[in-house]
Order: structure tokens, then sequence, then C-alpha cells
């Protein structure tokens, strides 16, 4: 062996440690999935049925598409609190628009506008005010439940019959449609995230958005499109919501951001930012989704599902923490 093929083997070896290291995540998650079948399966009647499947998958729907959206916002360094009023929120005034005799497709193009202009305040407060992403998100959380309940007194608002609206929960070959949106965005998302200057840039921010203001990055304008892109998201599971309920509810989707936040986290991206993916979060919106329904037909306590769910955050938020110490070892030794 030549001095340097001897040179290039440690090297080789140290990058096949990092690439392996990188997908550790995932692979623990595949593992963790199958073992949450294999338990529920024989523990909890009725979970391998046909329709039990259907419904996990219009519960990781729900979760997935705003989780898409949450994980570039927490690789960026930031948080966003809101998506359960927004999705409650834009359901309600989908609804009314459909009352008042919008054309249905014109009615979902508002509504997803709705939602990105209404993000994109808190987007707008953390990049040219410094209001903390966590405070400004927050704000608007209380703000859209409230308005949802003042204006509906917290009845649901009917829409009567549509087709379009039908159709959006009608299964198709026996995949609900919001299943196959949400996998149709997770690829369009999982492209931009890695493939794409505006991925690269949400990276970069999240790892040390002074130098990537430096580097010629706009901080600010990103930020803003990031939150606004959120409510675009939040809108969608929010058309989807109408769809499955036939209605606009203010009171639905209550701690769905805290399913989105559980599920990016466990999903393997860094809250300090600068690291994640989005396979690893489609895998974390699958535990989540897999551990509520296995909970709910196990017959457990709905305050103590709540209880689950913190546990399962800290040990993710844990487990993201000794990860990222272990790569900053690695980077040093």
């Amino acid at each position: 062996m030549s001095l340097e093929q001897a040179a290039k083997s440690p090297a080789s070896a140290q990058r096949r440690r990092s690439g392996l290291s990188q997908h550790m995540n995932e692979v623990s998650l595949f593992v963790a999935i199958a073992v949450l079948y294999v338990v529920f399966t024989a523990t909890a009647g009725g979970f391998m049925t046909f329709n039990n499947q259907i419904n996990i998958l219009r519960d990781a729907a729900t979760i997935g598409i705003a989780a898409w959206a949450a994980t570039l916002i927490i690789i960026s360094g930031e948080i966003d609190v809101s998506v359960g009023p927004m999705v409650a929120f834009i359901s309600v005034a989908l609804a009314y628009l459909l009352q008042w005799g919008v054309p249905t497709p014109i009615a979902f193009v508002l509504a997803i506008a709705i939602g990105a202009a209404l993000a994109s305040i808190a987007g707008i407060l953390r990049a040219y005010f410094d209001v903390p992403s966590f405070v400004g998100t927050l704000g608007l959380w209380s703000a859209l439940r409230g308005t949802a309940l003042f204006v509906t007194d917290a009845l649901p608002v009917s829409i009567g019959r549509n087709d379009i609206v039908d159709m959006l929960d009608r299964p198709i070959l026996g995949v609900p449609p919001a299943a196959i949106i949400m996998l149709a965005l997770f690829a369009v998302f999982a492209f931009v995230s890695r493939k794409t200057a505006f991925g690269r840039s949400v990276f970069a921010i999240g790892g040390n958005p002074h130098a990537a203001f430096l580097s010629g990055i706009n901080v600010a304008r990103i930020r803003v499109m990031l939150f606004a892109i959120a409510g675009a998201m939040a809108a969608v599971s929010g058309i989807l919501l109408l769809s499955r309920l036939g209605s606009g509810n203010a009171t639905a989707a209550s701690g769905l951001e805290f399913d989105v936040i559980a599920a990016v986290v466990v999903g393997g991206t860094a809250l300090s930012g600068g690291r994640g993916s989005m396979l690893g979060t489609l895998l974390g919106v699958l535990v989540i989704t897999l551990i509520g329904n296995g909970l709910i037909l196990l017959g457990i306590n709905p305050f103590f599902q709540q209880v689950v769910r913190g546990l399962i955050i800290v040990v993710a938020v844990l487990a993201n923490i000794q990860a990222i110490k272990r790569g900053a070892a690695r980077n040093k030794g």
C-alpha cells in the first residue's frame, strides 16, 4: 500500500462512519415503527384492520403536511406553535367562503393565500423586528383560536353538499387523497431542502445566521418565506380537515402543533437549527401517528395520552442533544 493510499484510507473510513451516523436516526425510527406494529397488533384489537390503516394514513396526513414546513422552520433555528389554530381558522374561513357562494377552486386558493398571509406576520415580526418566533407564533395562536371561536360561537360551520370537497375525502384505490397529497408534498419539500439554493440557505441560516448574511443570503426574506410556506401548508391541512368533517370547526386540530413539533424532533431535526431531514420527519410523523392510534384502541385515558406525547418530546430532545454533542466530539477528533 502506498503512502497516498494509507492517507486516504482513514479519511474514507471517517466519511463512512459520518454517513452511517447521519442515517442512524432513520434506521432507529424504522425499527421503532416495526416494533410499534408488532406491539399494537398483539395488544390492540382492530389495529391491523383495513379501516384502521386508512385512519392512520388520514391522521398522518394531518400532521405530515404541516410538519414538512415546520421542518424547514426548525432547521432555520425558529419555531412555529400556531399550526393548530391556523388549521382550525382556515377551515372556518373556507366554510364561510363556500357558504357565500365563492366557487370552490377559488375558495381553496383564497384559503391558502389567507394562511400564507397570516403566518407571514410572525415571519415579519421575527425578520424585521427581532421578535422571537416563539412569541410571535404564540400571539398568532391566541389570536386565531380566539377569532375562530368568536365568529362561530364555537359551533361547526356547515357547508352543505359540495362534490369537490367530498371528493377530497373519497379514497382512490383505497388510499385517502390526503395521504397522496401528503406524499406528493413530501417529495417537493425533500427536493427543495436538499437540491435547491433555497434549501441550502435554510440550513446555512440555522447553522449561523450572521455568517449566512455575510455570505450574501437574504436572511430576513427567507425567514418571512418560511413562515408564509408554513401558513400555506396549514391551510392545505385546513382544507382537508373541512373535507373530512364536512364543516369548519374552530375547536378542531387542538394540540396539532405539539404533534407536529414532536414529529419533527423525533425525526432528528435539531431544535438549535442547522440539521434535519424530511425523511426523518416522515418517519417521525408515522411514529407519532401510530402511538396516538394505538393508545386510542387500547382505551388509554385521553389525558394520559398527553402525558405520553410530552414524554416523547422530552426523550426526543434529549436524544437530539446527545447526537449534537457526539457530532461535535467527532469533528474535534
